[in-house]
């Protein structure tokens, strides 16, 4: 029997070159991140390179675990390594799904030149899946590459990030690139790239209300869809950019790829089970690279930043955390990113923001209107919309709902949506 070892959470090395599972599940991270000490050891190699448990890893990473228990397998090379890991999937794990265990089998077969009896085995398929699956392997290949090329490019990696990714010509990212929008992949998705699925409501007033939670991530702060997805239906059309600094769960990366808008999303902590998808940037550093107008226009910046004191402490400790902020600082920096962008966006553009005004955490309990605030302190910029989004659920305990009748006074419930238009 093998014997369980400890590792510091941090010396774990996941291969992303080699690891057979492309898309890791959020969810299940979540659940097991809540169950930590019901879950078996993950499997690793000698060099701390993980065989196996990538989403048990995740789940220690995001609590914040400083060790993890081990089980240590030995590995003679990278192939080897490969091998294993889909066989603990096929064997233990989640099950790969057809084509990611396809894609695995012409790898091997074209990069490692693995015979298909060792590819059958190993993916715990027959040989005659193997051999069909094979047959028409250098079409099916470029088919693979012309996909990664595609969702690199509606997730706004520049084209020369494209190539070096895919190991092609910047020339062949750029042809491709060209007449992706009038594919037969992306026709496919015109019905809900345009709104014209049946359950699709167009807003008709100023207050949007939802009443069942869309996210598929549970994560503090987050965005509901909802309110992107029709910011981008009033706003946007198929493959406009749409930026989102502050992205949470990862909403608006979700709402995107159903909508066929491109997006540029980052957090200053993006979560662990999204960081392959949300780029790390902090607001402090200015506005987003992609802000650039050399590389075409911005459709829609999207801004759901911390509501201040009713976020202290929730992200981080760091005083330079906008929710650890005093509140002439909060605006200061707040709003200095706001301007910054409007300078770098085009006319006809939106900046839209979702606020809520700090009551229970303020001094006194007197509310703050944060939004009224930021308008003033943005004379320059067109406010075009304010529209009210209140919460599904009620958020106050029976504490609050007794303060708030001693006191002779509502309790704020709702969030503010204001939009600005460049001009």
């Amino acid at each position: 029997m093998t014997e369980t070892e400890t590792r510091q959470t941090n010396e774990i090395i996941w291969r992303e070159d080699l690891y057979p599972r492309f898309e890791p599940d959020p969810a299940r991270i979540q659940q097991y991140a809540e169950v930590l000490e019901l879950l078996p050891p993950i499997e690793i190699n000698q060099h701390n390179e993980l065989v196996d448990g990538y989403h048990r890893w995740t789940a220690y990473r995001k609590e914040e675990q400083e060790t993890i228990p081990v089980i240590v397998t030995q590995t003679a090379n990278d192939v080897e390594l490969d091998r294993l890991m889909a066989k603990r999937n096929a064997d233990f794990g989640i099950q790969l799904k057809p084509e990611e265990k396809k894609r695995k089998a012409k790898q091997w077969f074209i990069n490692l030149g693995t015979d298909e009896q060792q590819i059958a085995d190993d993916l715990a398929v027959t040989p005659r899946t193997v051999s069909r699956w094979l047959a028409d392997k250098k079409r099916d290949l470029k088919a693979e590459r012309d996909r990664q090329i595609a969702e690199m490019w509606l997730a706004c990696h520049t084209e020369e990030e494209i190539a070096g990714t895919v190991d092609v010509g910047q020339s062949t990212v750029n042809d491709l690139v060209q007449k992706l929008p009038e594919s037969d992949t992306w026709q496919k998705a015109v019905v809900f790239s345009e709104y014209q699925e049946p359950k699709w409501k167009p807003p008709i007033y100023n207050i949007w209300t939802f009443q069942h939670k869309t996210n598929h991530v549970s994560h503090f702060g987050n965005s509901e869809q909802g309110i992107v997805d029709t910011l981008l239906y009033l706003y946007t059309e198929p493959f406009d950019i749409v930026v989102d600094p502050f992205a949470g769960g990862g909403a608006t990366i979700d709402i995107c790829k159903k909508r066929l808008r491109r997006y540029w999303v980052s957090d200053r902590k993006p979560i662990v089970e999204r960081e392959r998808e949300i780029r790390e940037w902090d607001i402090l550093e200015g506005p987003p690279p992609i802000l650039d107008k050399r590389r075409g226009p911005t459709a829609l910046l999207y801004l759901d930043p911390p509501y201040w004191k009713q976020a202290e402490g929730k992200y981080s400790e760091d005083p330079q955390d906008l929710a650890n902020m005093e509140l002439d600082e909060f605006y200061e920096v707040l709003t200095g990113f706001i301007r910054a962008c409007a300078e770098r966006m085009y006319p006809g553009t939106r900046i839209a923001m979702l606020m809520q005004p700090t009551q229970w955490n303020a001094p006194n309990r007197e509310e703050i209107d944060h939004v009224m605030d930021i308008i003033q302190l943005l004379p320059d910029l067109r406010v075009e919309r304010r529209r009210s989004c209140p919460y599904p659920t009620q958020q106050y305990n029976p504490q609050q709902v007794n303060w708030s009748k001693e006191n002779k006074t509502d309790l704020t419930l709702t969030r503010e949506l204001i939009t600005w238009r460049i001009e």
